[in-house]
Parts: structure tokens; C-alpha cells; sequence
């Protein structure tokens, strides 16, 4: 179900509508309730259209003492949004997101596919200047 989701939604421009979620339940031949379940518990799956680039910062306790607080409070003012919201632009999207399983490389930060670890202010910098 989430490989089907994830496709989904990947082809759908990074989000997942009622029809494309019910779409994956009959093909897969599950019960529609089966596909809502996981579209709605899985942080990595978009029930709303996000920014080209989701920012999925991680704020879990590791993330949290290495200092992932000062990562999201510059994220907000430099993209000027706060979580849950993308730009006006619609280039980026932020998220708070429970770990990600890098916590020796906290705080750190996933954008798409990628991990960014071990961030400061300065490094979220380049790594946004980098996007197109």
C-alpha cells in the first residue's frame, strides 16, 4: 500500500487526492478504508498540495538536544512559513516530522529523498541555495 501510495502521489505532483487514494485501494483490491489508513498515518504521504521541495525536518529527542529547534526557527524565518505550509511560490514545503533515523548525524533534515545532516543555519543556507 505505501509503494502504491508513494507512487501515487509521486506522480501526482507530491500530494494524494480521495480519488487517487481510492484509485490504489481498487487496484490493490483492498478495502478504501485500508488505503485512507495508511495515506493518513504516514508522515511521507500528502493528504494537500505541498511545495516542489518538501522540507521534512526532524525534531525528535536526539534531533531536539542536537539543536533542531534553531534549525526549524530559521527555516521559518528564511522561507518566511511555518510548518505545515509552502511557499507562496509553491517552491517549498516544511514539515516537522518524529525521527528519520539519522539521529548520529542530528539535527538533519530530509528535502525529497535526501538526507542533510549535521545542519546549522549556514548549512541549510547552501543546501537551499542549491535547489533550483
Amino acid at each position: 500500500v505505501l509503494t502504491a501510495l508513494s507512487l501515487a502521489q509521486e506522480a501526482n505532483g507530491g500530494w494524494l487526492t480521495s480519488e487517487l487514494i481510492e484509485a490504489v485501494a481498487e487496484y490493490l483490491e483492498i478495502r478504501p478504508v485500508a488505503a485512507y489508513e495508511a495515506a493518513t498515518f504516514y508522515s511521507m504521504l500528502e493528504l494537500k498540495p505541498v511545495g516542489r521541495h518538501k522540507i521534512s525536518v526532524c525534531t525528535n529527542i536526539s534531533c531536539m538536544l542536537c539543536g533542531s529547534d534553531e534549525i526549524v526557527a530559521h527555516l521559518e524565518r528564511k522561507l518566511a512559513i511555518k510548518l505545515g505550509q509552502s511557499t507562496p511560490d509553491g517552491k517549498f514545503y516544511l514539515k516537522e516530522v518524529e525521527c528519520l533515523g539519522a539521529c548520529g548525524g542530528a539535527p538533519m533534515m530530509m528535502i525529497g529523498k535526501d538526507y542533510h545532516e549535521n545542519l546549522t543555519p549556514q548549512r541549510v543556507d547552501e543546501i537551499l541555495a542549491n535547489l533550483e
